[in-house]
């Protein structure tokens, strides 16, 4: 049995190819599933089968395009209740797929009817365990329902424990999130594998003896999660289409400053020093790169039209990205935006800063933090302002007026915030430094 690792590190997830050489299953593929057909076809392997572990929450699934295109049989859980054919699967159901044997464990928790799924071959275990285990804690359960939160979190422990019983200690371990998904929870560690016994020295599922310290303890360090994952689980019971991931015909200058003009979402794909530098007055600057989706997903309204500027290899992956998510088929303009894509079009720029800079002010400037709330609560500069970033459009008119200084804990989300607030006619620095050095610089801080 061999088992292959498909990393989504812009959301922080991983799929798996595992095969005998000739029949392979895939779990828990992401939606761009050509990535998967890649590596099957290097490895000479067919794919017989492709299973989901639960109805995902934080990316849009390619499992049921992936097993369309390969007449493979798709496993779902049988409780779901999904709007396409698929092959139905109830705890204890077992599959041959080659000479492996795959059989289907109730692990609820995560979702209601999550499975995981143990792989039997020549005397190796292998488990896929989805939003159960994973590498040194479990999957959060606040994302079904507020008033499940707390059953979801008690059915997560007896499950993993159960999970762990039933896989026995030499199986390898192999999560789908936890990786930097914001669907992990508590301690979670990345990690290149881990086994069952290994978890059961370090998984805090697994080494609390106390079930309502452990329930209490994860559902208080449960922080804030993307918007965008409330549209990803209704996709998913839909039945995802393979996207389309081709690049569109760019847009021509006049309509460029068109859409600008008229207000719609213009995203700058460039880094945000060259941004700050200079950009067309009206866009706004999310760099592209492993937070890239999330923070476009978790900031922009949902289902308003975006169109990219950049570089065509930086539109490109950008698509590919936004499409895990459902963001389909944006438009596009590619080229420098400082230097003639938009000509005649005013460009614009603000000031970066560091934080000594912040405590040279003769004056203390109005602060942004723009952290979440539990960064936040942990420690920030006195007097700030604190607007999350991913509320600051629905709230701009709740920062005050004059020089605003924007942070965040290491410039990314402060650049995409400063971006923000110039579109909207704010006189803006972006602090752009690690919040670890803000202390030893002199800034105040308050803390609990």
């Amino acid at each position: 049995m061999n088992v292959e690792t498909i990393s989504t590190e812009a959301l922080g997830d991983r799929g798996y190819l595992v095969h005998d050489g000739g029949s392979a299953l895939v779990v828990d593929p992401q939606r761009d599933f050509d990535r998967v057909e890649d590596l099957a076809a290097r490895l000479g392997v067919r794919i017989t089968h492709v299973a989901e572990t639960h109805v995902h929450n934080d990316y849009v699934t390619g499992g049921l395009a992936l097993a369309r295109h390969h007449h493979a049989t798709y496993l779902v859980a049988a409780a779901e209740d999904v709007s396409f054919e698929r092959h139905p699967v109830h705890p204890g159901d077992q599959f041959a797929v080659g000479t492996m044997t795959v059989t289907a464990v109730a692990t609820p928790g995560h979702t209601e009817h999550h499975l995981a799924y143990v792989v039997e071959h020549e005397g190796q275990r292998a488990v896929f365990s989805g939003g159960n285990l994973l590498f040194g804690s479990v999957g959060r359960t606040d994302l079904v329902a507020p008033d499940k939160t707390a059953d979801l979190t008690r059915a997560q422990y007896r499950s993993a424990r159960a999970l762990a019983d039933h896989a026995g200690d030499d199986a390898t371990l192999h999560p789908t999130h936890g990786f930097g998904s914001f669907c992990s929870s508590g301690p979670a560690v990345v990690a290149d594998s881990s086994t069952i016994a290994e978890q059961r020295r370090s998984n805090h599922a697994l080494t609390d003896p106390d079930e309502h310290h452990f329930v209490r303890t994860l559902i208080d360090n449960l922080s804030a999660y993307p918007s965008y994952y409330s549209h990803m689980a209704p996709l998913n019971l839909r039945g995802p289409a393979a996207p389309d991931l081709s690049v569109p015909q760019p847009l021509r200058a006049d309509e460029l400053k068109a859409r600008i003009a008229n207000g719609q979402w213009v995203v700058d794909l460039r880094d945000r020093v060259a941004f700050a530098a200079r950009h067309l007055s009206g866009t706004v600057g999310i760099e592209y790169g492993n937070s890239f989706t999330t923070y476009l997903g978790w900031t922009l309204p949902w289902g308003e039209p975006i169109t990219l500027v950049g570089s065509e290899a930086d539109v490109r992956a950008a698509i590919r990205d936004l499409s895990r998510i459902g963001i389909d088929r944006p438009d596009a303009a590619i080229g420098d935006p400082a230097h003639g894509i938009a000509p005649g079009h005013p460009l614009v720029g603000y000031r970066r800063a560091t934080w000594p800079e912040l405590t040279r002010q003769k004056q203390p400037p109005i602060v942004l933090d723009v952290r979440r709330a539990d960064e936040h609560r942990a420690g920030h500069v006195a007097g700030c302002v604190h607007i999350p970033l991913h509320d600051l459009v629905r709230r701009l008119d709740e920062v005050p007026a004059g020089e605003v200084w924007v942070h965040c804990a290491s410039g990314y989300r402060a650049g995409i915030a400063a971006s923000l607030l110039h579109r909207a006619r704010h006189d803006v620095v972006h602090v752009d430094g690690d919040w670890a050095q803000a202390a030893d610089a002199g800034v105040p801080i308050t803390t609990p």
